[in-house]
């Protein structure tokens, strides 16, 4: 499968977006003069506060903009649930890995500046990483690395330097280190392991003393041949310091935040704003422990380290929808915003991960992923559409095509269920964008109870709650297992959460299980994308599981079908209620005029075809195969349709 390269017109559609006004992203303007309805969007508050009142301790703080106006701002829940303070519009979150858009920019601006080459060696700039030319061995049958061993040396010589390009686009070899720093989900081989150990996350040292720490390290993939989420934008960050003469925190001050006015936004809080530092529910993790923002920074993480708010996010990314500039303040050149939202990924750049690749729809740019498959996709809206998460529960999005531009910040200790409201947040905004309406009058047609009952049946619309987001989450044919959490340990992979009712936990499986081989195979020592490319399949093809369960001393062996992948997210249900044909949304998610578990009533206008009354008119046109029987049916037949099946 090849990727599919982003749209060229999304990405020229980067410099045809007006500049926003101050105003403009400050203040709520009237949804509708945006193209949402108001009615709709509302749905997100409603969606948010339930997860609140269900008790979730996180806050939230959602905020869409369109066209350069804000369209909705909404802060939701506890900023600090155990004291109840309420959450406010500039409350101040660790963005994690959101930091990562931040230094690419930073890093392109010194592009810009003639300061750095982006295919020049990095140790052009860091002599330290000189040594950096040695890779760990893969075992040729398997391609899963061999274990390291420094004292014999048992390496393979890089095919070339990694470059500013590669640190950029995560192809550079470097790896993130399973420590203090690092989720185990990064990866549990050897190399991972050595990274941890060698070349620590420390919050008492500068960049400087921790990039030196790498010198002695090997790279796990060739230059330019692998992308690997990894430590490559902090390595960024160090690169900068010694092109610009500056530390990092100032370069980024003076030439970025200062600039775009990101008033809240840097590597730590100062005490006149800790009032609105947003508290992380639970028990601290190490990287709150070891770097506590409340206070002045040593390290400097280009790669995970910055906090910020919902509106200084949003200007950050309305520069980058504008071409580079924001009222005035030029930061960076519109070719080379082009090139950075471009992908960048070539056919044979083979995945290690899961955050990107073609069987995601996702490719990458210079620090963002990017949408290159208009079928399917993490990332919502149109293909050249650009979006990236923070570890603390933070994600951003942007659509060029759209104007479109969604963000959520929360403040969580493991991000492994993020998913869940990233889905809400990807779902919900587009689903409240109006639908153009098509001038046709209702021409009355009185229909029998009887004939109406022609229509009755659930109409399956897939993942998507808009035309404008299509969500096949998977490439068809791969089988289904229904874990929906998983992280690599040392003794195999752990399972955070299986799905509801989904095939693995019909068989048994229990959140907290280790599964420590998959049919004949071990999974001990293996990398989670190892582990998990094992676990997927063709669908109907059985899966063998071997796994060790907390209390029981002998290992449990389950086996089990890999199923469809379910799709069923939207579905509408029509029946027949006093005399008039009436419609209910039944699955997951709203859409349109069809509220979840709303029963609405709907009017004929033609042969097949109804409308809502009220609301924003949504249409609904049932199809008919070659027999003359219902098959189908389309909501808003035109451009923005959205096609069902009918399920039986």
């Amino acid at each position: 499968m090849k990727i599919i390269q982003a749209s060229c017109t999304a990405a020229l559609a980067l410099c045809l977006a007006g500049a926003a006004l101050a105003d403009d992203l400050q203040t709520v303007g009237d949804p509708n003069l945006t193209g949402f309805s108001a009615r709709r969007l509302a749905r997100m508050t409603s969606w948010f506060e339930a997860q609140t009142k269900n008790g979730d301790p996180s806050g939230f703080v959602v905020a869409v903009a369109r066209g350069g106006k804000l369209a909705y701002l909404q802060p939701i829940g506890f900023a600090d649930h155990d004291k109840k303070i309420p959450m406010r519009p500039d409350s101040i979150f660790r963005i994690g890995s959101m930091s990562k858009q931040i230094t690419s920019v930073a890093t392109m601006i010194l592009v810009d500046d003639g300061k750095l080459e982006l295919d020049a060696p990095v140790a052009q700039y860091l002599p330290e990483l000189m040594g950096m030319m040695r890779v760990v061995k893969k075992d040729p049958a398997t391609g899963d690395p061999i274990m390291v061993d420094l004292a014999r040396q048992d390496f393979e010589p890089a095919k070339r330097a990694m470059t500013i390009r590669d640190l950029l686009r995560n192809t550079s070899g470097l790896v993130y280190g399973m420590g203090d720093f690092a989720d185990p989900g990064f990866g549990n081989a050897a190399v991972h392991l050595l990274y941890g150990a060698r070349a620590p996350f420390r919050r008492d040292k500068p960049i400087a003393s921790f990039v030196a720490s790498l010198g002695s390290l090997p790279l796990l993939h060739q230059p330019g041949e692998v992308w690997e989420y990894s430590l490559g934008y902090d390595v960024l960050g160090r690169v900068i310091e010694v092109a610009s003469g500056q530390t990092f925190d100032q370069f980024l001050q003076t030439r970025l935040f200062a600039p775009l006015r990101m008033v809240d936004t840097g590597f730590s809080v100062p005490e006149n704003k800790l009032n609105r530092l947003v508290a992380v529910p639970g028990a601290q993790p190490p990287p709150l422990s070891d770097g506590d923002v409340g206070k002045p920074q040593t390290f400097f993480s280009g790669g995970g380290g910055i906090v910020s708010t919902v509106p200084d996010f949003l200007r950050f990314s309305q520069m980058l929808l504008n071409g580079g500039e924001l009222e005035g303040a030029r930061i960076l050149r519109a070719e080379t915003v082009r090139l950075m939202l471009t992908n960048s990924m070539l056919s044979d750049i083979h995945f290690a991960g899961h955050e990107a690749g073609p069987d995601y729809g996702t490719g990458w740019g210079l620090g963002f992923a990017i949408r290159t498959n208009p079928d399917f996709s993490l990332i919502p809206g149109a293909v050249g559409s650009f979006n990236w998460q923070g570890s603390w529960g933070t994600f951003f999005s942007v659509d060029p095509v759209q104007k479109l531009i969604l963000i959520m910040m929360m403040q969580r200790v493991q991000y492994r269920d993020n998913g869940f409201y990233f889905n809400a947040i990807r779902r919900l905004p587009y689903a409240a964008l109006k639908v153009p309406e098509v001038p046709s009058p209702i021409t009355p047609a009185p229909l029998s109870a009887t004939a109406l009952t022609e229509y009755v049946g659930r109409y399956v619309f897939g993942g998507s709650s808009s035309s404008l987001d299509r969500q096949i989450l998977v490439a068809d044919g791969i089988g289904w297992t229904g874990l929906e959490g998983v992280v690599a340990e040392t003794g195999g992979m752990r399972v955070i959460k299986p799905v509801d009712a989904g095939p693995a936990a019909r068989a048994g499986v229990m959140a907290g299980d280790l599964i420590t081989a998959i049919g004949d195979t071990s999974t001990r020592g293996l990398t989670l994308e190892a582990a998990l490319g094992r676990i997927a399949g063709p669908v109907n093809t059985t899966i063998k599981l071997r796994i060790v369960r907390q209390g029981q001393n002998d290992p449990l062996f389950v086996a089990f079908a890999r199923e469809a992948v379910p799709l069923r997210s939207v579905q509408l249900q029509t029946s027949v209620a006093d005399g008039k044909l009436v419609v209910k949304a039944t699955g997951s998610w709203s859409i349109l005029d069809f509220d979840r578990g709303e029963t609405v009533p709907v009017a004929a206008r033609a042969k097949d075809e109804f409308e809502v009354e009220s609301g924003d008119h949504t249409r609904i046109a049932f199809v008919r195969d070659a027999a003359g029987k219902i098959n189908g049916a389309v909501l808003n037949p035109g451009p923005w349709e959205q096609r069902g099946a009918l399920a039986h």
